[in-house]
């Protein structure tokens, strides 16, 4: 990344660092510039809202994976960041951050079991990243789906729930539903959820003209035009959480529709 950020600099781009939009900075200040890109990402993680995830030892992926491979809590107290090594960790979700979480707990020196509400061929997750995974010796439960963690200082388990494969969704994969009676427990000191990102509202709300899609992501036009004049959007805090050359695709669009606009006026 260095590198490229060397790049932009040589071109002749100013950057402010240490500046919260929104805050350090008023939005209307952002708006007196004759184009705005916004590029913030899906940085904001997302629970499922159970009973029990208030307690120490449950983690979103992104904390998780941040503290583990950006902070190196593998390697405290060396390193100020600590992280809790789980000796039995409960990872939620079936995509590749999920993959990668439960890779990382692996080699933390847990044993490391993978929750997904559906079947295995419906796994989102790259091939290649599920066998990764099963190679370090990741247990895989399909078509289960926790409803509950348990603990009163920490976590001790994830209750779950069989579910039952339905008709096809929207994403032509089976809709699952809770199979009445199934629950068990998963005996558990941390649990790892792992169900997806969206956007930062902070800087967003912010602007209340700004069009917006349930999950609180950007709406933006196939040039990444928002409904904003003269603010543009791309990446996750328009697509959701996505790829980085996805990301880099459509900044580009972005800049040569910016390029166009003010060209005309």
């Amino acid at each position: 990344m260095q590198s490229e950020i060397e790049t932009v600099i040589t071109l002749g781009v100013d950057l402010k660092l240490n500046h919260l939009v929104g805050r350090s900075v008023p939005v209307n200040e952002l708006l007196n510039f004759d184009a705005v890109f916004i590029g913030t990402g899906a940085g904001l993680p997302y629970f499922m809202g159970l009973p029990g995830e208030n307690l120490p030892g449950v983690y979103s992926a992104n904390e998780f994976l941040t503290r583990v491979n950006l902070m190196h809590a593998d390697q405290f107290p060396a390193f100020d960041t600590p992280v809790k090594r789980g000796s039995r960790v409960v990872v939620v979700g079936g995509g590749n951050v999920a993959m990668d979480a439960a890779r990382v707990a692996r080699r933390l020196g847990g044993e490391v079991t993978l929750v997904y509400r559906r079947r295995k061929e419906d796994l989102p997750a790259r091939q290649a990243e599920i066998a990764r995974a099963e190679e370090e010796g990741v247990a895989f439960v399909m078509c289960t789906n926790p409803v509950r963690i348990l603990g009163e200082q920490s976590v001790t388990g994830v209750e779950c729930v069989r579910q039952e494969m339905g008709a096809e969704d929207a994403t032509k994969r089976p809709e699952p539903t809770p199979i009445p009676g199934s629950e068990f427990i998963l005996e558990a000191d941390v649990c790892v959820e792992a169900i997806g990102q969206g956007p930062n509202p902070l800087l967003i709300h912010e602007l209340p003209a700004l069009a917006r899609g349930k999950r609180g992501n950007i709406i933006v036009d196939e040039n990444g035009h928002s409904s904003i004049r003269h603010v543009y959007a791309g990446g996750d805090v328009a697509t959701g959480a996505a790829t980085v050359i996805l990301a880099m695709g459509a900044a580009k669009t972005a800049a040569h529709a910016i390029d166009r606009m003010l060209k005309e006026e």
